[in-house]
């Protein structure tokens, strides 16, 4: 498929991402180092029409994301997951941009951005900052210009859009910016030395010096924390999880095959636990999914789903990492066994911000909703 070529409603999004998550799976072993990056299989999403997916029915993309309950786009994320989380944590940025634009841009603004998608341009949403250093707004040489850094920046120097936050020196409220880059610049992965998910890229990007122009401002001051929109974007990357997730559970599944331990009921036991757990994480996940796509709930509520969400699939993840690590033994640690980035990949995805600030204010709205425990999630909507 040529990138370039517009998609329709007919498009195969999930085959697409079923056949970038075969060829990912092959190469992610060879790209689990310091310097890694997936190239070739970002590559892919683009020769397959992936990077375009996103773009909405309207403006003649495939409007991946904009079926009944974002069923397809869950699927979607959570195949390119199993075939590499890295590959995965940088896919889901780059759809996240991509409905934040839709969302938030005006119509020339999602004309010229939508068309370096298709071109393919790889975007990300980059919000971490250091304190002191983050992104500010200054007038120098006659315009405005950026100052500062943004961290923990999953792509840097390979993503070509950068959707970031900045701020003016005197206003608190942050505007988004969508930022062009050039591969190889500005990206220090110096200290991304980190235990998996080595692949991906991530460090910081200084953006000091970089001009910005009106059409590069998207939407207005504070649009990027809206709410549902910002806290129930997360059951996209629980999604990405809960392929990796599952990844795991065929390598362990795999092991106890090839081993012809499938005999022993205690590792039919642990295999039969993981089994409900990784369903208990995609149950939740489609639920979490239908929940921010359908908008039914107040937004207060949605958002205490996909934070439960959030940690269901964490738990999901943990609890199959130590069964699967408990019965494959010593050899799931041993560098080219297929469990070992795996786990790795998976225990390191998992750790996501401020789990215990999402649990309770999940639970503080339980808490104060009205009505039966088995409508809190439908809202008596049957």
């Amino acid at each position: 498929m040529d990138q370039r070529t517009p998609l329709n409603l007919a498009y195969d999004a999930i085959a697409a991402a079923r056949e970038v998550a075969a060829t990912a799976a092959t190469r992610a072993d060879a790209q689990d180092r310091d310097d890694g990056f997936p190239a070739e299989d970002v590559a892919d999403l683009a020769r397959l029409g992936l990077l375009a997916a996103p773009i909405p029915s309207a403006q003649g993309g495939a409007g991946l994301g904009e079926e009944p309950g974002a069923a397809k786009l869950a699927d979607v994320l959570r195949l390119v997951g199993y075939g590499s989380l890295a590959l995965g944590r940088l896919y889901e940025g780059h759809v996240n941009a991509l409905q934040l634009i839709a969302r938030y841009g005006e119509a020339g603004q999602r004309t010229r951005l939508f068309a370096d998608a298709r071109a393919g341009h790889l975007f990300g949403v980059w919000n971490t900052e250091p304190a002191g250093n983050g992104l500010v707004l200054e007038e120098a040489r006659g315009g405005l210009h950026l100052s500062g850094v943004k961290t923990f920046a999953s792509g840097a120097g390979y993503v070509t859009r950068a959707l970031v936050t900045g701020r003016h020196p005197d206003e608190a409220a942050p505007l988004m910016l969508v930022v062009p880059l050039e591969v190889g610049t500005r990206a220090d992965l110096s200290a991304w030395r980190a235990h998996g998910m080595r692949a991906s890229a991530t460090g910081t990007l200084d953006f000091t010096g970089i001009p910005v122009a009106a059409e590069d401002v998207l939407g207005g001051p504070d649009d990027y924390h809206r709410q549902p929109t910002f806290s129930g974007g997360a059951w996209r990357f629980a999604a990405v999880q809960l392929g990796g997730i599952e990844a795991v559970f065929d390598a362990w599944r795999g092991h106890l095959a090839r081993l012809g331990r499938g005999t022993d009921p205690h590792q039919l036991a642990r295999l039969g636990e993981g089994a409900i757990a990784v369903e208990g994480a995609r149950l939740w996940v489609a639920r979490a999914a239908a929940a921010v796509s359908e908008a039914l709930l107040p937004p207060e509520r949605i958002v205490a789903q996909v934070d439960l969400t959030r940690l269901a699939v964490e738990r999901s993840g943990l609890d199959v990492l130590q069964l699967a690590q408990r019965s494959v033994g010593l050899q799931g640690f041993l560098r080219g066994h297929p469990l070992e980035r795996l786990s790795r990949d998976l225990a390191t995805y998992l750790r996501q911000p401020a789990p215990d600030r999402a649990l309770v204010s999940a639970a503080a709205e339980i808490l104060q909703a009205g009505g039966m425990a088995g409508d809190l999630w439908t809202g008596g909507i049957r």
